[in-house]
Formats: C-alpha cells, structure tokens, sequence
C-alpha cells in the first residue's frame, strides 16, 4: 500500500482543537517529527484539514 510521509513545519499553538487532534491522530508529536502513514481516505481527510503545518511527500 501506498505511504506517505508527513513533517510538522508549523506550530499547532493557537490552532483549533479539531486541527490538533487531526495531528495527534496522524502520530505527529512535535515540531520537526516525520512519521509514514498509510494512504488511506480517512489519513488524507486528516492531511487535507491541516495541510497548512505540514511538509507531505509521497513514498
């Protein structure tokens, strides 16, 4: 299956609860944290929501 692969480049301070909860969802944890998830509909609804703090590359 697919992967892609998700970099934090913003902060999520000041951000809307849903927005966080989208991140801490995908398995990112901090400022800088890489992490590979599934290409899945529900991991890219979370992508496409906070796509603004984050660098996407596709695996």
């Amino acid at each position: 299956m697919k992967q892609v692969r998700l970099t934090q480049i913003k902060s999520s301070n000041g951000r809307l609860e849903s927005h966080k909860a989208c991140l801490r969802g995908l398995g990112i944890r901090r400022m800088h944290h890489t992490v590979l998830v599934r290409d899945t509909p529900e991991n890219r609804g979370m992508i496409t929501k906070v796509w603004y703090m984050l660098k996407i590359e596709d695996v």
